[in-house]
């Protein structure tokens, strides 16, 4: 069923208004007395269309349609604030969430308020034009474009008749199908644990039944008391699951520390890449190092952190670090569940902060991904903005986020333009060995000579009888190694 996008009849009267801009805000706010952000009666009354979020199949048969069984969804979205743009744009960006994580988009509605209703997150009058809306599209989920109070869900739910979720809830899933990884799955439960504690719902009397005391393990007559409902039961166990998820997490990361402890020693320089969801990051590694990642058009393909060996054009060896995407609303149980990972992006010596060129709000993205790397305390690291995509964004936009973003480069992971001059400015940002040394290695050390070639730049290099003769500039603490051993 296609979806009919249609703007109200009030709307396009404000369009045609020369006082209203086309945020619709009035432009004279002086000569018509404007006393504070005040939303016109009608406007506030009209319940916006959104065009363009049909992600209904084509050329798919009956059979082959029931097969997939895709959840058939309408969104909605209050605008409080910014441009009717923005509010759209968040809403496309809620329809490819939902498309990733398995639904049919049919419709789409924005509700202008100054702030979401409390209550039913629409308002009572606008939850059930948004049932009508259902009904008519034969929708079975709604799915809001914020996260909801477990109130305003199950209010919104009493009068839509179907299921409704949030979009801390949809991204949860995506991340839940995607995992694969031990620590990703226990990552992503913890965090779905999280969510859900607090919105545990009880259905009429099931809820309140209690156990009894000993009566439940057979003592019988004399031996019954007071005991956990089963709402309390259900509650007493996410606890105690969420507090074993954490003991596990916390002893992965043990293990991943230890690693990244033993590049350090061997003082292997780092990059980490990080960027918004679906900007081409495991694209970008696998240009760099061939590591043969799994690329996909999709919304959090990469879960699981990737490392990779890579080596700058004069023979150095460094590691990047494929991370995971971020989002706008990143719910902040992942942020906490996946703080482990995202240090990676903390430790680095160097950050490529991957944008999407061709997005319609590239700045947006940036400004979300610097906002959780403020949470995970990688603030401090240096960036270089990579712009990728290239070979499909507009060259004006290029242009202005180059202008914008002073330290940044831009790239095509898919044509390879400009991986060169990555790779070169990747080389430039990295810590360079500093230290001069001319040493004679016995042969029985091979191993200083090898972190030599490694990490350091040799000059010039002969073998005689008693060793290797080194002529290299290496970094401080490799100096200290071969101290012994100087000419």
């Amino acid at each position: 069923m296609t979806a009919r996008h249609t703007l109200s009849g009030r709307a396009e009267a404000l369009a045609d208004d020369p006082r209203f801009d086309d945020s619709g805000f009035v432009l004279d706010d002086d000569a018509l007395g404007y006393d504070g952000d005040q939303y016109d009666r009608e406007e506030r009354a009209a319940l916006r269309r959104v065009s363009g979020l049909s992600t209904e199949l084509q050329d798919v048969t009956e059979v082959e349609y029931r097969q997939l069984r895709l959840e058939r969804v309408v969104l909605a979205a209050v605008w409080s604030e910014g441009t009717l743009e923005d509010a759209e744009n968040s809403l496309r960006e809620l329809a490819a969430l939902a498309e990733t994580a398995g639904s049919e988009v049919l419709a789409g509605v924005v509700q202008r308020r100054p702030h979401p209703d409390p209550a039913t997150y629409l308002g009572k009058g606008k939850a059930a034009e948004l049932r009508d809306v259902v009904i008519a599209e034969g929708a079975d989920t709604v799915v809001c474009d914020t996260e909801l109070a477990p109130s305003q869900r199950r209010a919104l739910e009493d009068v839509v008749k179907v299921k409704v979720i949030d979009r801390t809830a949809l991204i949860l899933d995506i991340f839940a199908q995607h995992a694969k990884s031990r620590e990703g799955k226990a990552q992503v439960e913890l965090a779905q644990l999280q969510y859900l504690l607090p919105r545990l719902r009880g259905w009429g009397e099931s809820m309140s039944r209690q156990a009894g005391g000993q009566a439940a393990g057979g003592q019988g007559m004399g031996s019954r008391g007071p005991g956990e409902t089963k709402i309390e039961l259900d509650r007493r166990r996410i606890n105690s699951r969420i507090a074993k998820l954490r003991r596990d997490i916390k002893e992965m990361k043990t293990t991943r520390d230890t690693k990244r402890s033993g590049r350090r020693a061997g003082r292997v320089p780092s990059v980490a890449i990080a960027g918004y969801t679906n900007a081409g990051k495991s694209s970008l590694l696998n240009r760099l190092t061939g590591a043969g990642v799994l690329v996909e058009d999709a919304l959090f393909a990469t879960l699981d952190p990737t490392v990779r060996r890579a080596e700058t054009p004069d023979g150095r060896l460094y590691t990047l670090a494929d991370t995971v995407g971020f989002v706008r609303q990143l719910p902040h149980q992942l942020v906490e569940a996946f703080r482990s990972t995202l240090e990676e992006v903390a430790d680095a010596d160097l950050l490529l902060h991957v944008v999407d060129g061709s997005h319609p709000d590239p700045e947006g993205q940036i400004s979300a991904v610097r906002a959780v790397l403020a949470d995970v305390g990688a603030t401090d690291v240096k960036e270089v903005v990579v712009v990728n995509k290239a070979d499909a964004a507009d060259p004006e936009v290029l242009d202005r986020l180059v202008r914008h973003e002073k330290h940044s480069i831009v790239v095509s992971a898919r044509t390879g333009q400009g991986i060169e001059e990555l790779r070169a400015l990747v080389a430039d940002e990295l810590p360079q060995p500093d230290v001069d040394v001319d040493v004679l290695v016995p042969y029985d050390r091979g191993d200083l000579v090898s972190r030599v070639h490694e990490t350091g730049e040799v000059l010039a290099s002969e073998h005689v009888a008693e060793g290797t003769r080194l002529t290299a500039r290496v970094g401080a603490e490799l100096a200290d190694d071969l101290a012994d051993f100087a000419v």
